[in-house]
């Protein structure tokens, strides 16, 4: 017996067909019991009639509850009143697994659903999510192997910080101590001077005090570094790979979204459109003149602002050359404005926020040091770092993305924590 999938039963369409799956919702009278089976790649509404299985069996079914497990065996047909277009009028069924009253339903509080995110995680509106995201990935994987980028996978264990020592989170190390990864960004800048141009995705940990929906503790950056390339290269790259995943999510998930809220069109031809870059100087101006907000120069862009900024836009825009006094010690000082960094930040509109950071990396050993030591930090900790100046150093950039603030903004999430499957923050760590 070959079982098939709902989505590829739907696309046989007729005939005799074998699925399984849990139950989604589940109806019925006397005589007849309507099941919503879902899997994995959609529902479909399945008719079982007692004529047709029996009294014993349909006494069974009649006590199915939601998520309970079963296979199914009938025939499919068009019906246009049934969720999807189709239905299966069954002929037989096993129930595989029985379900106690399932506990999860959506009137219910995020402290409990988050509480229970072992089972939260068969919610329609998670579980679609989680898809969107799988595919997010995958075609950016798909984005820079067609540009003949190599992949790079770093150490999640580092010895040292690259974006403040104050969001470490210290691990004991056999009699030692150590850290989890903020960032690939220093071993990345090890990996092009071999492979030139390399991309990866790997788990990312900032011990940041937040409880806002757009910090998690534990998230996956997925992140670029390339030799050769400045500053308006390697933003220019950033705004191509996300055109590149948005459109190719739309295309694939255009029913998905749109359960989720998603205008897809909306989204569509925002990928399709310039995204304009800008100087950090130029956003204080417009945050003034157009919001009122004078927001001094070497304050960086906190939530506030990045959104009262974003609302005199429709699409993402990119920031450049923040204070170097509020950036970390290896984004180099623009040699025109020593005040200013080269560097930017993407802001995603709609209240989004940032959703890219990236840089050229300095080649300047002597006012790495000076800015490491004002942080309070070791140097000797950095020496293999520096190393890489003195060995054929070249100019060389790259970007990370929180793949979770992506998906948050391509799914209209409200919470980032709905597009990871177990939320790590500052006031959960289990289950």
């Amino acid at each position: 017996m070959t079982f098939l999938t709902i989505q590829e039963a739907m696309k046989q369409g007729s005939g005799e067909v074998s699925l399984h799956g849990w139950v989604y919702r589940e109806r019925g009278s006397n005589k007849l019991k309507f099941v919503v089976l879902r899997d994995s790649t959609n529902r479909i509404q399945c008719v079982i009639d007692k004529g047709v299985v029996g009294d014993d069996n349909f006494a069974q079914a009649d006590k199915l509850q939601v998520e309970a497990s079963i296979e199914i065996h009938g025939e499919i047909k068009k019906e246009e009143r049934a969720p999807g277009g189709y239905e299966v009028h069954v002929k037989s069924f096993v129930i595989v697994g029985e379900c106690d009253q399932f506990p999860i339903r959506s009137d219910q509080s995020r402290e409990f659903m988050d509480e229970n995110r072992h089972l939260t995680l068969r919610t329609r509106q998670l579980s679609t999510a989680l898809k969107i995201r799988s595919t997010y990935l995958q075609v950016r994987e798909e984005f820079f192997i067609k540009k003949g980028f190599i992949r790079f996978d770093p150490p999640i264990l580092q010895p040292s910080q690259c974006e403040g020592g104050s969001t470490l989170f210290e691990v004991k190390y056999y009699k030692d101590t150590t850290y989890l990864s903020q960032s690939w960004q220093l071993y990345a800048e090890a990996a092009v001077y071999a492979l030139e141009r390399v991309y990866g995705t790997a788990p990312t940990f900032r011990a940041e005090k937040s409880k806002t929906s757009r910090h998690l503790s534990e998230f996956w950056m997925v992140e670029t570094e390339c030799a050769w390339m400045g500053l308006h290269e390697i933003s220019e790259l950033a705004k191509e790979e996300l055109k590149h995943c948005v459109l190719a999510v739309v295309e694939k998930h255009t029913e998905d979204l749109k359960f989720l809220g998603q205008d897809v069109d909306k989204l569509r031809a925002m990928a399709e459109k310039e995204w304009p870059t800008i100087k950090y100087r130029e956003a204080l101006r417009l945050l003034k003149e157009k919001k009122g907000m004078d927001v001094p120069f070497g304050k960086d862009l906190r939530t506030v602002e990045e959104d009262k900024l974003m609302e005199c836009f429709d699409v993402p825009v990119c920031v450049t050359h923040y204070p170097v006094e509020v950036m970390a010690f290896y984004k180099p000082r623009d040699p025109e404005n020593q005040d200013e960094a080269l560097c930017f930040d993407m802001l995603a509109p709609d209240g989004y926020g940032e959703i890219v950071g990236g840089s050229q990396s300095s080649m300047d050993v002597e006012d790495m040091k000076q800015r490491l030591e004002k942080e309070g930090e070791d140097c000797s900790n950095y020496e293999w770092y520096f190393d890489l100046r003195k060995y054929g150093g070249v100019p060389h950039s790259g970007y990370g993305i929180g793949a979770e603030r992506v998906v948050a903004w391509i799914c209209k999430l409200e919470n980032i924590k709905e597009a990871i499957p177990f939320p790590r923050t500052m006031l959960r760590w289990k289950p």
